[in-house]
């Protein structure tokens, strides 16, 4: 046998063990997942399905974002994988109130009550809320409601 079909067999005997797996094991939800989440000092707010915290850019009112360049850097969009049109809503969130625009690259943004949502580069785990206010009160987390979130996270005992 050629070391080339043994990874073919490899790979194929691979997959089906994962799918069989897979089909007793709950699956992670997909990052572009809207969910809630509780940050002491926030209350109730948006989170991706990996648990990050979501934001929105005051300047965007409501629109289409205007952060591009280097604001993208730090902020990245949360957007919808190539060939998805609709956002997921997850636990604790009204469907109602997703959306999406468009955004960089083409790719489709999703929204909350008409705010285009972001990631914080700051934000290294679940829960965080490091860029809470930032940029001299330009970024916000948004309330389940999709109310603008001004509180101020408590900061953890350390």
């Amino acid at each position: 046998m050629t070391p080339a079909v043994r990874a073919v067999l490899a790979c194929g005997a691979s997959a089906l063990l994962a799918a069989s797996c897979g089909s007793t094991a709950a699956s992670a939800p997909p990052a572009y997942e809207v969910r809630a989440t509780t940050i002491s000092g926030l209350g109730r707010i948006l989170a991706d399905g990996s648990g990050r915290t979501l934001y929105l850019y005051t300047p965007d009112s409501q629109g289409p974002s205007v952060c591009s360049l280097g604001c993208l850097l730090g902020w990245p969009p949360l957007v919808l994988p190539k060939g998805v049109t609709k956002p997921l809503a997850g636990p604790g969130i009204d469907p109602a109130l997703l959306g999406t625009d468009p955004g960089p690259g083409g790719a489709l943004q999703v929204t909350y009550n008409r705010w285009p949502l972001y990631l914080y580069t700051g934000d290294y785990t679940p829960g965080e809320a490091n860029g809470q206010a930032d940029a001299m009160g330009l970024w916000w987390v948004v309330s389940v409601s999709g109310a603008v979130d001004r509180g101020v996270p408590a900061q953890p005992a350390g």
